[in-house]
């Protein structure tokens, strides 16, 4: 099938890919299964193992510091220091993390539109840190011992820009062509990041698209209402086009979101935004056309707001580097467990 030459919301055949099934909400009797393999699970379980140290040795090599204000860089230091308990103790909680991993691959890969997988790109915060990828490997064993083969590996970009390189695969070549760079969103339950993308661009290859500048905001601690968090978002995006500006960049009349959720061909999202601040949900609300009307207009055109999932938009980061294999899936860990399965279309 040919990609149409204006990609939708939601798209499922884009330029480079067909996106087969995305935002699955696997459901077992606690619940969601992706939860236990979310960035909350993971800091769950550190916590229940901190506190059986605590009972039985009488002390926490993390003190009183609440799990939640642990940074990822130090559990990864602890987990090769000298300090033999809090290297155990993390290296523990990752052990039981990397088994929960493993569970919830085992049963994306039971999905008709899973199946046949032979890649796992794992997206998401704690990709980036050494026990991130310590359980993406051991998760990788465990499936391997049960004679699953399956391919894991962390995201290739940095986890804060992959969701914004990503945008770029979801430009038709003629929007791109003769422009040097898009606007890109990545909306998370916790943060949200707008970044200019620059398409480094030869012959309609955007393998090396890159962050030019972004600009991060941890709403969470803010706690805007939606509407708040839209107008934040497109002051945001208005002031980077200006800076693009400034800097002779030629900024395409393209804006790429992606966005928590199932996302229709209006743009608005029908369920899976839970986490974001407000009903983003609400019948009525659709994210684009909210967006678009906040944005200022680029080269005197109105720019056109492109709304996807954002699980699908950071697994297309990694389109240049999937070149080895047919069908490969994402796995983002983050506020919840997003995901996305691809298959390659023919490139000419």
């Amino acid at each position: 099938m040919a990609p149409p030459a204006v990609v939708g919301h939601g798209a499922r055949t884009l330029p480079a890919v067909t996106v087969d099934t995305y935002n699955e909400e696997l459901r077992d009797d606690e619940g969601f299964v992706g939860d236990r393999a979310s960035g909350r699970a993971f800091r769950a379980i550190l916590d229940d193992w901190r506190e059986k140290v605590s009972d039985a040795l009488g002390e926490d090599p993390f003190g009183d510091t609440p799990t939640r204000e642990i940074s990822k860089s130090k559990l990864d230091k602890a987990l090769g220091s000298d300090d033999t308990v809090a290297a155990g103790l993390v290296h523990t909680a990752v052990e039981e993390f990397a088994g929960e991993l493993a569970t919830v691959v085992r049963r994306f890969l039971r999905l008709e539109g899973w199946r046949g997988t032979e890649r796992i790109v794992v997206g998401g915060g704690l990709s980036s840190s050494h026990m991130g990828q310590l359980a993406m490997g051991r998760a990788q064993i465990i499936l391997a011992g049960e004679g699953i083969a399956v391919d894991l590996k962390p995201i290739g970009n940095h986890p804060d820009e992959a969701g914004l390189i990503g945008a770029v695969q979801l430009a038709p070549s003629w929007v791109l062509a003769g422009h040097d760079a898009i606007v890109a969103v990545d909306i998370g339950g916790t943060n949200l990041r707008v970044g200019i993308v620059e398409l480094r661009m030869k012959k309609g290859d955007v393998s090396k698209a890159a962050v030019w500048k972004l600009q991060h905001w941890r709403h969470r601690d803010d706690k805007p209402s939606r509407d708040q968090a839209v107008e934040r978002l497109a002051e945001m995006a208005a002031g980077l086009m200006e800076r693009a500006v400034d800097a002779k960049l030629k900024v395409a009349p393209f804006v790429g979101v992606g966005c928590p959720g199932l996302i229709d061909e209006h743009g608005a999202i029908l369920k899976g935004g839970q986490n974001l601040p407000g009903n983003w949900e609400e019948g009525g609300f659709k994210l684009a056309a909210a967006l678009a009307g906040r944005l200022p207009r680029i080269e005197g055109h109105e720019p056109a707001v492109i709304l996807h999932n954002d699980a699908v938009v950071q697994g297309l980061s990694e389109v240049p580097a999937m070149t080895d294999v047919t069908r490969w899936g994402v796995l983002t860990i983050g506020t919840g467990l997003g995901n996305a399965r691809f298959t390659n279309r023919p490139q000419e």
